[in-house]
């Protein structure tokens, strides 16, 4: 079980109409929408890891403080939410060097784990893997292997993969139907399809493939509250707020349905960690 730590305006989808200049004027939901997720974790008795861009962790240590006392995995989603296609590998450094001290500093835990925002790594930039074996990651969960107009690396492995630069990438998970891979991680395609349906598709995973499953969504996810931006386009708009309304009731019964823990300890060996 994953949670991607960041609110409603940090989206890649409101990215052209939201000057990150602009955020720190904007109401923030992202500690309210974080601690809901924390009680109902608890009281589903799981673990998550917790992918937290460092520009949260410095303006609510006591969140992250929290997530780590309550024996959750707090792991890099970068400090800026910056798609790393878009940065130099300098300034990709800076980023994610800068995040992961924050998330240390604040938590007192080695980080572990990297994600990507809206997993921008592929072929043009794959030199992220050195600089995240630099900084002393140990794996990312950074690719989505499907077709995507934001991202999206359809030939890249399905399954967990030690890469040559030395670090464990964990794809988000997919299933294959028609020698296509169809997306069943969580995030907007979880929202956009009945439960029924994307419970069939993660049973079929599990059954298929033998691997283990990893789950990722945001606690804006759960905010039908959240403000709208009203000069966003259709498309980011529909996107974005597809019943959100219905998602705390269904992410409530994938808590319930299945066992859930850190990525940390599904996937990595006492070695790796």
């Amino acid at each position: 079980m994953t949670v991607d730590v960041e609110d409603y305006f940090h989206v890649s989808a409101f990215e052209k109409v939201i000057d990150p200049n602009n955020w720190e004027s904007l109401p923030c939901r992202v500690e309210q929408n974080t601690y809901r997720l924390l009680e109902l974790f608890e009281q589903n008795n799981v673990k998550s890891t917790f992918f937290t861009l460092g520009w949260v962790a410095e303006r609510y240590p006591n969140l992250i403080a929290d997530i780590v006392k309550q024996g959750h995995e707090l792991a890099s989603h970068g400090t800026s939410h910056r798609r790393a296609t878009e940065m130099s590998r300098a300034e990709f450094f800076s980023d994610v060097e800068r995040s992961k001290k924050i998330l240390e500093d604040v938590s007192g835990e080695a980080i572990a784990g990297y994600r990507a925002p809206s997993f921008s790594v592929n072929d043009s930039n794959t030199w992220i893997y050195d600089v995240l074996v630099e900084l002393g990651f140990k794996y990312s969960s950074s690719t989505y292997p499907i077709e995507h107009d934001l991202y999206g690396v359809p030939e890249w492995p399905r399954f967990k993969n030690l890469r040559p630069e030395g670090i464990i990438e964990i794809p988000i998970p997919t299933i294959q139907k028609n020698n296509t891979n169809k997306g069943i991680g969580g995030g907007g395609y979880f929202r956009l399809y009945p439960y029924w349906m994307s419970k069939k598709r993660i049973d079929n995973y599990l059954q298929q493939e033998q691997q283990p499953y990893s789950f990722y969504f945001h606690p804006w996810e759960i905010d039908a509250e959240q403000p709208r931006i009203a000069n966003a386009s259709y498309k980011s708009k529909l996107r974005h707020y597809i019943n959100l309304s219905r998602m705390e009731a269904k992410i409530v019964r994938l808590l319930k349905d299945y066992q859930w823990s850190t990525m940390k300890d599904v996937y990595l060996t006492n070695e790796d960690k």
